[in-house]
């Protein structure tokens, strides 16, 4: 499955926006045990799904995730949680032409 994720910390207080082609549970152990090795992510090894958001194609959910991290908010990634017709208008948006 092909997915924008949102990831939160409780520790650090921070959400972290990424995309997946793998599962999501999978993607979190990584992010955890710091396999990846990024800087951001491997500051807390408390990392919990916060939203994941299916898409069609990784070029969709790159543009979806450069959207979401544009808008810089806590408040949008409350609100995406929360009104699902966001994403669905995001999904036509930026669809696979």
């Amino acid at each position: 499955m092909i997915a924008c994720y949102i990831i939160y910390s409780p520790s650090l207080d921070i959400f972290y926006v990424g995309i997946t082609q793998e599962s999501i549970e999978a993607r979190l152990a990584h992010h955890n045990d710091d396999s990846y090795g990024t800087h951001f992510t491997s500051q807390a090894k408390d990392w919990q799904q916060f939203l994941l958001l299916p898409c069609d194609s990784v070029a969709q959910s790159m543009k979806i995730e450069k959207h979401i991290k544009r808008m810089k908010s806590r408040g949008y990634f409350y609100n995406l949680k929360k009104y699902p017709e966001i994403f669905r208008k995001l999904k036509e948006k930026y669809r696979a032409t």
